[in-house]
């Protein structure tokens, strides 16, 4: 008799089995409403198929739809298989390649016979996607020979997969996916039993772009067919429902509408800030610097280039090397015409980041342990040479400006430096009405430092979170293995907007790797010289990001203390056109930015354009509000106009006006 391997459950209860044994069959065996809910399972912590048998003595979680994150990954990767499927049947010479899935759906590479596929194949493809998950096909794994597989993909026309199968490495387990008995495709899984568990009407086909084979221009383009994938239909509709509402709130649509910023090819990746978004700007900044100021920290500014060997000592050079703007250091040529350069140490770059700047101030002079922490600040100017393709509106750039600070800090000051830090982030996040989580990035895979160092960082982060109270579900706290940067642990603020896309925005790292390596310290109170660790911190993030974040949260409806114009005074006739330039007048002696609207239109179309203009209130004035000292307003999505004295207007548009931190 063959040995029974036994079966741990969640519960703790072990259930022995006999070989060839599935988690289907142990989902049977509990009952037969789990049978029937069960659509996966994780074995040893890996989710599996679950009609695969178990290898051995196994800890064995079943997965049903409830375990949401687990049943979509399974059914994003089941359609991605079907739609190769589709696309084969529909257009015979097509060849497949890669099919992942991806945060809200999949999307597969295809190599087509005769043309590139449109936006107008994607219905017939969802016809036939549909037809193959009805069919309620098996899907069956097996283990294939190299060389068979190898040897089949050529004899199928299927040169992209052959090239793969040749290259992956030789110790690796090559399996293939059945659907049905006549169609099928290499793949690691997991899958689902069949089609038919699939929800047929709870994908979309959703466009089409190319893309070249292994991310290479040098080889193949392939089309692209891009999906997204649910549960239900439910969960379909609402999806969609958010991704008509991100189009509307789309930062790069509403900063042209509302003439704030534009981005064009003789500056790829930098921003042209008009005045209205330039205002956003500077109020963001004046908000900032009084935080910081009442926080303790001083204001810095430092060189936009600096020598390659500054990089070369921090470390940066060979980390982030091919996305900084590097530039020769030129010096006269006293021998002929032009400029010498003599080598790899004849080299400057843009700052990619604003840290070893900071150390390099720190080092000015001999600090002492009293003088600590020691918090520098700067609106630091930034560049890197991020991928034409990788560029977004101002979500992705390559200038951009950071809040950045550094706090230099004894080992005793850590957990009280980074609990303050969390304890400001908290306060700005809400002040912006944003509520977020927040998580601890562990260290990756390559890093600089010892394993001690780095328990050590993690430990005091983890500290000062949960003595700032943060460290609860209320706040998403969550620790993420790998995720540090190559030189510290860090915490993660994701801030969750209006819709609710999660935004990474604020952070702060517990670094003694830079300190270190650029040779920076203090004279303790033993007199001997000792490291400072260097806390890295930003709360926006980026200024650029940070302001994109807010036009999509708000949907280009700023708070009243943010938008670029807080009012404009409208006339309704030509007889009250002194009277609104007075109540400007007295507006901006409130310091309220008020623009005055006396053309030669009906009111209507004024109203309509402030609205598109996204300004808060419109004080629209006539003869009678001229005889009376009155303003009717207007405010932006509110369908009533209030009439009120002009001095109680000038009060509550000074209340709105003013910044949160400041009431």
């Amino acid at each position: 008799m063959s040995e029974l391997f036994k079966i741990t459950l969640p519960d703790g209860s072990v259930r022995e089995v006999a070989p060839g044994t599935t988690p289907a069959d142990i989902a049977a065996a509990i009952g037969p409403g789990l049978a029937k809910a069960a659509i996966g399972a994780r074995v040893n912590g890996e989710l599996f198929d679950i009609t695969r048998a178990f290898e051995g003595d196994s800890q064995l979680a079943l997965v049903t739809t409830r375990d949401e994150g687990d049943a979509l990954e399974l059914v994003r990767h089941d359609y991605a298989h079907v739609l190769a499927e589709a696309v084969q049947a529909l257009f015979p010479g097509t060849q497949i390649t890669f099919g992942p899935s991806t945060d809200d759906g999949f999307y597969y590479d295809f190599a087509p016979k005769e043309r590139p596929f449109t936006e107008e194949d994607l219905p017939t493809i969802e016809a036939e996607m549909r037809r193959i998950i009805a069919a309620d096909k098996p899907l069956r794994r097996e283990v294939w020979d190299r060389a068979a597989l190898i040897a089949r993909w050529r004899e199928q026309g299927e040169t992209f997969k052959a090239e793969w199968a040749a290259e992956l490495p030789g110790d690796e387990e090559l399996t293939v996916y059945w659907s049905g008995n006549d169609w099928l495709d290499m793949c690691r899984g997991p899958h689902l039993a069949s089609t038919g568990k699939l929800d047929p009407a709870a994908f979309k086909l959703t466009r089409v772009s190319g893309a070249y084979w292994r991310g290479d221009q040098d080889n193949a383009m392939l089309s692209r067919v891009y999906g997204t994938g649910w549960l239900s239909k439910k969960q379909l509709d609402a999806h969609l429902t958010r991704l008509e509402e991100a189009a509307k709130r789309d930062h790069r649509r509403l900063g042209a509408e509302m003439d704030l910023f534009h981005l064009q090819q003789e500056a790829h990746g930098s921003v042209f800030w008009h005045p209205k978004g330039y205002r956003i700007w500077r109020e963001l900044e004046a908000y900032m610097r009084r935080a910081i100021d009442g926080a303790g920290y001083r204001e810095v500014k430092t060189p936009q280039v600096m020598d390659a060997r500054q990089w070369e000592q921090s470390g940066h050079w060979g980390k982030y090397r091919e996305n900084m703007f590097v530039i020769p250091d030129e010096v006269p040529n006293t021998e002929g015409e032009g400029p010498v350069i003599s080598g790899e140490a004849d080299w400057m770059a843009l700052k990619p980041m604003n840290c070893p700047a900071h150390v390099l101030i720190f080092r000015q002079g001999l600090k002492s342990y009293r003088e600590l922490p020691l918090r520098l600040y700067e609106n630091g100017c930034c560049h890197r040479n991020e991928p034409h393709g990788a560029l977004h509106g101002l979500m992705r750039v390559r200038q951009f400006t950071q809040d950045d600070a550094h706090i230099f800090c004894r080992e005793d000051q850590i957990v009280s430096e980074v609990r303050a830090f969390c304890q400001l982030a908290d306060r700005i996040y809400k002040d912006f009405g944003f509520t977020y989580s927040i998580k601890l990035a562990l260290r990756p895979e390559k890093r600089f430092g010892t394993e001690e160092m780095w328990d050590q960082a993690e430990t005091e982060l983890r500290a000062a979170v949960v003595e700032a109270g943060l460290a609860t579900p209320e706040y998403g706290w969550e620790e993420l293995p790998g995720e540090g940067a190559f030189y510290a642990p860090k915490l993660e603020w994701h801030l969750t907007d209006a819709i609710g896309r999660t935004w990474q925005v604020g952070t702060i790292q517990s670094d003694r790797v830079l300190p270190d390596r650029l040779d920076a310290g203090y004279v303790g109170e033993d007199g001997e010289k000792h490291r400072p660790v260097m806390l890295h911190r930003a709360i926006f993030g980026s200024y650029e990001r940070f302001i994109g974040i807010l036009i999509e949260h708000f949907a280009g409806k700023l708070p009243v203390w943010l938008a670029p114009v807080q009012a404009v005074v409208a006339t309704i006739v030509s007889d009250a056109d002194d009277y609104a330039q007075a109540v400007v007048t007295q507006l901006q002696a409130q310091c309220i930015r008020v623009e005055a609207d006396t053309r030669n239109e009906k009111i209507n179309y004024k109203v309509r354009e402030h609205s598109l203009q996204k300004v808060p209130h419109l004080l629209v004035v006539g003869k009678r509000e001229a005889e009376e000292g009155t303003v009717a307003i207007r405010t932006l999505g509110e369908e009533r106009q209030r009439v009120m004295p002009l001095a109680e207007a000038i009060a509550m548009l000074k209340a709105e006006a003013t910044p949160p931190d400041l009431l």
